[in-house]
């Protein structure tokens, strides 16, 4: 499995219908069987890791780029970089 890039879980609406922010995830790539996951990140994994994994993202090739869509996994994106960063050091008062 190979890390490719970063998504928020889906964790439904909140009262007004909302959708409420999931937490962030890492996407992963089988390199044997092309399959797409995602999974936690760990209380070990280090953050800087994880911002460099996001900008990596950005360069994707076109094939994992489809594999995500058709896997309905939205990958990252510029815009929700202050979020990402949130939930890596938490909100700023």
């Amino acid at each position: 499995m190979e890390p490719i890039g970063l998504t928020f879980k889906h964790e439904g609406w909140d009262k007004y219908g909302k959708l409420k922010q999931g937490e962030l995830m890492i996407i992963h790539h089988c390199l044997g069987c092309d399959q797409i996951s995602i999974n936690r990140i760990a209380a070990d994994d280090l953050s800087q890791k994880i911002l460099d994994l996001f900008e990596k993202s950005k360069k994707l090739d076109q094939k994992n780029k489809k594999l995500l869509i058709e896997s309905d996994i939205r990958l990252l994106e510029d815009q929700d970089l202050q979020e990402i960063k949130n939930q890596l050091f938490g909100k700023k008062p």
